[in-house]
């Protein structure tokens, strides 16, 4: 997810901070759409092998799913503008990935395998038909892993967000790149790194204290785990089949980094399409929320909705 914030970085314009107490986010708001919302509630579910995973849950729930999922080390909240943009028409779930978020820190789990199965349980646990799943940076690939794995039949749509996908060109290292961390650090050297790497991901700064949270939940892991889900041991091709796998509409969403393999996309897929944040940091919702927002509300009211109408 992003590089690992060692290198420069950009100059930033201050922006106002997504307000978020304890596990239950504040989500009173008026909507890109219009609407007015009411606080996102915080929920949890049991995995079939024993995992206690939290997400939030808002909208109502007769209503077409979005369920979003974060990167790596991320908490399910940072969608914040996005569930407070949908849930005025739209059900919307924001899952906490296994040892992410308020989820539990289990010592078992971190393979592309059982993220993806996490997904689907979720899925089955909280929502009716099919869904549209947004995944960001590592969400990408654990989203690709359920499809892999289970098929399309539970999916309206795929929003994947500013990661590799498998397709030509093979990417180039970042600039500064994103090496692993060392496997020994003082807990104030990792601190330190985690804060680094978490304001690398913005274009525009989201405040003080909001990265402070976003480090504080980006350090629950065990090291040995956050260095597990760097690593999956798939090939490239893998990535590529389960996007080809569907039919369904994919919206990919994304940096100049991924351009052309976004283009790629859009040549080889039945119905594919690309947007590009020029400006935008990896947490490009964030730094342009309103834009993404009403790109997402614009993807569910046309290819999702010309193609799946039952939900």
């Amino acid at each position: 997810m992003g590089r690992n914030g060692l290198t420069t970085l950009p100059a930033w314009t201050r922006a106002a901070m997504v307000g978020v107490m304890g596990v239950t986010v504040l989500a009173s708001a008026t909507t890109v759409s219009g609407g007015t919302v009411a606080a996102a509630e915080s929920r949890s579910f049991i995995t079939s092998d024993g995992a206690r995973l939290h997400y939030l849950e808002a909208g109502p729930a007769e209503a077409r799913t979005v369920l979003f999922v974060p990167g790596w080390t991320m908490p399910g909240w940072i969608f914040q503008a996005q569930i407070d943009a949908l849930s005025d028409r739209f059900h919307v779930l924001a899952l906490d990935p296994r040892g992410q978020g308020d989820s539990e820190v289990t010592r078992f789990g971190y393979t592309y395998e059982r993220r993806g199965r996490d997904i689907g349980e979720l899925i089955d646990h909280a929502a009716n038909g099919r869904v549209v799943l947004v995944g960001w940076s590592l969400g990408v690939l654990d989203s690709l892993a359920w499809v892999a794995a289970a098929g399309d039949a539970r999916i309206a749509g795929l929003v994947l967000i500013d990661n590799s996908i498998g397709e030509e060109p093979v990417p180039r290292a970042a600039a500064g790149g994103r090496a692993a961390e060392p496997p020994v650090l003082t807990e104030a050297e990792r601190r330190d790194r985690r804060a680094a790497f978490v304001a690398s991901m913005f274009a525009r700064d989201p405040g003080t204290d909001y990265r402070a949270r976003l480090t504080d939940q980006a350090l629950r892991m065990a090291p040995e785990d956050e260095r597990r889900l760097l690593a999956y041991d798939v090939s490239r091709d893998y990535w590529r089949a389960a996007v080809h796998s569907t039919d369904r509409p994919v919206l990919y969403a994304v940096r100049p980094r991924w351009r052309a393999q976004g283009e790629t996309l859009v040549r080889t897929h039945a119905d594919a399409r690309m947007v590009v944040f020029e400006d935008a940091g990896h947490a490009l919702f964030v730094d342009e929320a309103d834009r993404f927002s009403r790109l997402l509300i614009d993807f569910l009211d046309g290819p999702v909705a010309a193609r799946d109408t039952v939900h």
